[in-house]
């Protein structure tokens, strides 16, 4: 099976998530549908039907996440030595040449993603574009709004 890279904060919030869901939201559950079983008939229990579903999404998320743990290739970009070129994990200054916009990104796992805080997935196009080229390279991402030019102002390893 192959490996996925992941970032070293991505999979410390995993690990935080299955603790939590480990830890704190298994137990809740179980006494939730402890409770809802001492009403009586469980056919006609909605309380006990909604504690059981989501038990079942509970242990769903674990096994998931626990797969994704157990296949995750976790990359610390700030031990990897600073050249400049953009690299799993690393922080990207762009400056798109039509608009002069500046815009950070920095690239992530697939489960990491998030455009509204700028981490993008490293399959994503743009993510895609930008992988294995250097500060002062312009680089063309395809867009479904058309071919969008940018120019790599800086690469940062933090």
């Amino acid at each position: 099976m192959s490996k996925f890279p992941m970032t070293v904060s991505g999979e410390a919030s995993l690990r935080a998530e299955l603790e939590r869901l480990k830890r704190v939201d298994r137990p809740r559950i179980a006494q939730a549908i402890a409770d809802a079983r001492e009403h009586g008939d469980l056919k006609e229990n909605a309380e006990y039907h909604a504690a059981r579903e989501q038990q079942s999404f509970a242990e769903g998320r674990i096994m998931e996440i626990e797969g994704k743990l157990g296949n995750a290739q976790v990359i610390d970009v700030t031990a990897i030595a600073k050249t400049g070129k953009v690299i799993f994990g690393t922080t990207i200054d762009l400056v798109n040449l039509d608009t002069d916009a500046k815009v950070t990104y920095r690239i992530v796992g697939e489960d990491e993603a998030d455009v509204k805080k700028n981490l993008i997935s490293i399959g994503s196009p743009i993510a895609r574009a930008l992988i294995g080229k250097e500060e002062g390279d312009v680089v063309v991402v395809k867009a479904p709004g058309g071919d969008i030019e940018y120019e790599i102002d800086q690469v940062h390893h933090i």
